[in-house]
């Protein structure tokens, strides 16, 4: 099925819009057919939210609203906030929101001007998945869309800064990165939060984590926690074209459950 791009053409999908299911299908997700498109990451940094029932969550950078989509899948009756830089995208959020019967409130703004109703609001929950790619050590992606969504032009700390001041008092901020990001982000998370929560992601068992999921308190006191690494696929490498995710990162991805944690 395919739909007309987005007007804005310094945002738009430079081609068709393709519609892709997400929890196994209970939420279906509008996306461009090139550029930047969501994968397992929205989902995964949702399944990792402590929200409840009642809770605000804004996130910072939603894209098409995948993340927020899954969250609110998981836990009904949450107040819903997304922030888009891109206009294109920023549609497609609502569009998606629309299509699956959530509430969601999308704004179009840079983060680091945010309109003056958001500066003016406190949340029980924010979040981020920022782009992964500082452009002083690799190389712009061609389409717009994906370049603005994977290289990093507003700095991690940034980020990290804004999330923090939009927290309410005990509010949890939550951040999923690459591992090799993990000292730029504890440095700015430790600078304003507390209660500093690291979850490492592995492709396999034995392998080097290649994602990070980041939590912080506002206000929070204790201890740093690193949280034992959470393995996404079974076996020691990949077999065939088969899925061979883990059962509880399966049941994550398919049915929406929230990110097992052993210490938990």
């Amino acid at each position: 099925m395919t739909f007309p791009p987005a007007p804005d053409p310094r945002a738009a999908p430079a081609a068709a819009i393709t519609e892709n299911g997400f929890l196994g299908g209970r939420l279906r997700v509008r996306q461009p057919a090139r550029g930047y498109r969501a994968g397992v990451d929205p989902v995964l940094l949702a399944a990792s939210v402590p929200a409840r029932a009642g809770q605000s969550v804004l996130e910072l950078g939603c894209g098409v609203g995948t993340a927020l989509l899954c969250l609110g899948a998981r836990v009904p009756g949450l107040s819903l906030t997304g922030v888009e830089v891109q206009p294109g995208y920023a549609a497609l959020a609502r569009e998606n929101a629309a299509l699956n019967g959530v509430e969601m409130v999308v704004e179009e703004a840079d983060l680091a001007a945010l309109p003056p109703d958001l500066r003016q609001r406190r949340f029980n929950h924010v979040i981020a998945n920022p782009p992964y790619f500082s452009r002083t050590a690799s190389t712009p992606a061609q389409d717009t869309g994906r370049e603005v969504a994977m290289g990093e032009a507003t700095p991690l700390a940034a980020w990290v800064e804004v999330a923090a001041r939009r927290l309410a008092p005990k509010g949890h901020a939550s951040f999923i990165h690459r591992a090799e990001r993990l000292p730029d982000l504890l440095a700015a998370l430790s600078a304003r939060l507390g209660s500093v929560e690291v979850i490492p992601l592995l492709p396999r068992a034995g392998r080097a984590a290649s994602l990070v999921i980041c939590r912080a308190r506002k206000g929070g006191r204790a201890a740093f926690r690193l949280h034992a690494g959470v393995v996404m696929h079974a076996g020691d490498r990949h077999d065939e074209d088969r899925e061979s995710y883990t059962l509880p990162i399966r049941a994550v991805l398919r049915d929406g459950a929230a990110l097992p944690l052993a210490e938990d």
